[in-house]
């Protein structure tokens, strides 16, 4: 018998990988020469170097990088065993836990030590990319990023405009006589599950900007800046990035990884289970194993356990879900590609005793050994 686990974490309880273990045990248990292929898995968002690390074999890779305030930071990243994949969460360099709630402006904070980490990944051989958006404290557009890259922006008075979404609104040339000589060899694929446009009520500013303690000014002043911007490079280098799909993702980085750096975005969970093999790895499994903290409407819109649902109903294998809890509401998992669901929970108690990482662990594998009895008599 052979099963594939594809889980992603159980937010603020297990991690995808330590849940795959419980999984795994609770199969074993049952049967114990079975053959278990562990995917971890993410969706883009936290966790998903670290399931792309365990996917390639690969190791994580600390240094120190310009923080969204412009004070240094460490920051990590991932590096496949093969040495030639960079894996970075932005983040890591530029999210918004990295500075206090007071001190919140996106007027003022930075991208700039995400291109630190692009220019560390590439001074140690890596030449493809795969970034995950999300996160971010920022609203520059990527200027930042690009600043660090060797991109130029420059004022009326030929003077470069400094950092933040504050300097957006003061850019009139770009200068790419500086830019970093190998990232032309470069390939970047980025991982985003929004579609906002650059700028307008449905843009980086007046969507995100709030949360990253915009007010309603500094929205409007964002706003302004990022359409200038859009407009100046239109007219400086011919390129189109407010309308871009995505463009508006994590501040309008998606705009500057889109245009300026060519990347393709692709949908979190998509680009993780490419990343993973998981399709090569469904030849001759029995059962897929799926599941996150909880199943409800958001998972048919992108989630990891839909996306492992879908690919494998392509090949006509069995999908079981298990979830902390599951939302029936407007319940159309079954119809999307999931055999069955089932919660863990099994007996009464509170959310925070649910959540405990003793507590899943242990709820995962009996619920999975439990599931698995039933097959074999089944079978049998």
């Amino acid at each position: 018998m052979k099963a594939i686990i594809a889980i992603d974490s159980f937010k603020g309880s297990i991690s995808s990988i330590k849940g795959s273990e419980a999984i795994a045990l609770g199969i074993h248990d049952v049967y114990p020469d079975a053959e278990i292929v562990t995917l971890p898995l993410a969706d883009g968002g936290e966790g998903t170097v670290e399931a792309l690390l365990h996917a390639t074999s690969g190791q994580w890779v600390e240094t120190m990088v310009t923080g969204p305030l412009g004070e240094k930071v460490t920051a990590k990243y991932g590096v496949s065993g093969d040495g030639n994949i960079a894996m970075i969460e932005v983040a890591a360099a530029c999210g918004l836990p990295l500075v206090p709630p007071d001190l919140r402006n996106p007027l003022k904070t930075t991208t700039y030590g995400v291109g630190e980490l692009i220019l560390d990944a590439i001074e140690k051989g890596c030449r493809k990319f795969i970034i995950g958006l999300g996160g971010s404290a920022t609203n520059d557009a990527g200027i930042g990023m690009l600043q660090a890259l060797g991109f130029r922006f420059l004022t009326k008075e030929n003077e470069e405009v400094g950092l933040g979404g504050q300097s957006l609104a003061k850019v009139e040339a770009i200068h790419q006589d500086q830019v970093h000589p190998l990232l032309n060899e470069c390939t970047f694929q980025v991982a985003c599950d929004v579609n906002n446009p650059l700028f307008g009520k449905n843009g980086a500013a007046y969507i995100y900007g709030p949360q990253k303690g915009a007010t309603l000014e500094m929205v409007q002043e964002l706003d302004k800046g990022l359409e200038h911007f859009a407009g100046v490079v239109k007219r400086e280098l011919n390129l189109e990035i407010h309308s871009l799909e995505g463009a508006g993702a994590a501040g309008g980085l998606g705009a500057a990884f889109l245009g300026f750096l060519h990347a393709e975005l692709q949908s979190g969970i998509n680009l993780v289970l490419d990343v993973a093999g998981l399709e090569e790895q469904l030849q001759g499994a029995d059962f897929v194993l799926t599941g996150e903290g909880m199943l409800d409407g958001q998972t048919s819109m992108g989630k990891a356990p839909m996306g492992v649902a879908q690919l494998a109903a392509k090949h006509g294998i069995p999908v079981i879900a298990l979830a902390g809890g599951i939302n029936q509401n407007q319940f159309s998992l079954n119809e999307n590609g999931m055999t069955a669901c089932f919660s863990i929970v099994n007996a009464p108690m509170s959310l925070e005793e649910a959540m405990v990482a003793d507590t899943t662990f242990g709820n995962l594998r009996f619920t999975t050994n439990q599931l698995f009895r039933l097959i074999k008599s089944v079978k049998a």
